[in-house]
């Protein structure tokens, strides 16, 4: 004789399908504040993506080289800024993923630029892109400059409204005899505080007088607050090298996600914008 057990509606016949679904339908219901769209914050203001820069400082973008910086069209769900930056000086490309896996793929041709860009990327854990060609027989300055520049606009890009970050990020890097505290605010008020003692005029062929001039420039453009302070340290590659290790650091930690947030801006005023 077989014996069969009649359907129950009050058992469903795949509880954990039926239970699978029901999570999915949550989740795709639920806020997602790990990815806040760039372009809802533009459409907002009635701003293009060329106009953010500017509103900062526009000598800072177009100085008096009559220069064009272009934020190109992404992905809204991805934290990703590209931009390209063209100037009878130089031609920047740039493309930063804030979560990233540390991919290091510079070529600005300037040798020791290129190495503290690789920082910034295996330290971050961004995926950093950078091409540049610039003026360079002449000197490093102009593309240093732009390079950083265009790495600013490429994070505020990356950003967007900035629900849900921590905002805020300190740490301090030592290598060897050098020891740098980083500490920073993605506030959208640009400020550097710069304590660095650099004690020769060049590391190979990079002048060391454009370190702060690569930090300035990032700032302008990111809408970042910046100290960077010198505890220790004799050599000068050692203090570069601390230096991008511990702003790598410090930037990841603020570009991250706080759960205890629930997507909202870390700010009492509700916004963080440039102003």
């Amino acid at each position: 004789m077989e014996l069969s057990a009649p359907s129950s509606p009050s058992l469903p016949r795949c509880p954990s399908s039926l239970l699978l679904k029901s999570r999915v339908r949550v989740f795709q219901t639920a806020p997602n504040p790990t990815r806040p769209p760039f372009h809802a914050s533009i459409s907002s203001l009635n701003l293009t993506p060329m106009d953010l820069p500017r509103n900062i400082s526009s000598a800072a973008l177009l100085g008096d080289n009559s220069s064009a910086t272009t934020a190109l069209p992404i992905d809204s769900g991805a934290r990703i800024g590209e931009v390209k930056r063209v100037t009878k000086e130089t031609n920047v490309s740039v493309k930063i993923n804030l979560d990233g896996s540390g991919v290091a793929d510079s070529s600005t041709g300037i040798p020791f630029l290129d190495h503290m860009l690789d920082q910034l990327a295996s330290h971050g854990l961004f995926d950093v892109h950078i091409k540049a060609t610039g003026d360079i027989h002449i000197d490093d300055h102009h593309t240093n400059e732009d390079v950083a520049l265009a790495i600013g606009t490429a994070l505020l890009q990356a950003l967007g409204d900035r629900k849900g970050i921590n905002r805020f990020g300190n740490f301090s890097a030592p290598l060897d005899e050098a020891l740098i505290h980083v500490s920073l605010d993605l506030s959208g008020r640009p400020h550097l505080s710069y304590n660095l003692d650099i004690p020769t005029q060049r590391v190979g062929t990079y002048d060391t007088q454009l370190v702060e001039h690569f930090f300035q420039s990032l700032v302008n453009t990111s809408g970042m607050t910046l100290h960077i302070q010198q505890l220790a340290g004799k050599n000068s590659h050692h203090i570069i090298e601390a230096t991008f290790k511990a702003f790598a650091r410090a930037l990841r930690q603020a570009t991250e996600y706080d759960p205890r947030r629930h997507g909202t801006v870390p700010s009492s005023k509700g916004v963080l914008s440039r102003s």
